[in-house]
């Protein structure tokens, strides 16, 4: 017989499918961080791309180190290389403060980003907390 069986192979393949699937959701770890809703479509964010997130207690975290948004120009490039960084996105709590978003945002450029992007979710920005209809008219 010439013909090579890849019956086993192809259960094997099913097999870490599986695991591979069931594990990944398990794999994502992050910060917390109930970001803001607006009434626009969903944007296509890099998966390469850095994501810098700001929790509501005004910690600024990028993937596992935790900073100061004082210590931000200091710290971030010898957490990654700020040349290579094209994208950075900053997803901040609707709780936060605009002027301490700006802040970070304005160390994030002195550190020598230059591409921020605000990650925020898709939803009905009239349903936000503290809105009334009588602001509207």
């Amino acid at each position: 017989m010439s013909d090579i069986n890849v019956t086993p192979f192809v259960d094997v393949m099913l097999v870490l499918l599986i695991i591979f699937m069931v594990t990944a959701p398990m794999m994502t770890h992050g910060v917390k961080v109930e970001v803001p809703e607006t009434s626009h479509e969903k944007m296509d964010v890099d998966a390469k791309a850095l994501t810098i997130h700001v929790d509501a207690g005004r910690r600024v975290f990028i993937n596992e180190y935790q900073l100061l948004a004082d210590d931000l120009p200091e710290r971030l490039p010898d957490i990654l290389d700020v040349e290579e960084a094209e994208e950075v996105y900053l997803k901040a709590d609707r709780s936060l403060p605009y002027g301490f978003v700006m802040h970070v945002m304005s160390r994030l450029r002195e550190a020598g980003i230059r591409n921020i992007g605000m990650v925020t979710e898709q939803g009905d920005f009239r349903e936000e907390e503290g809105r009334h209809d009588d602001e509207e008219r």
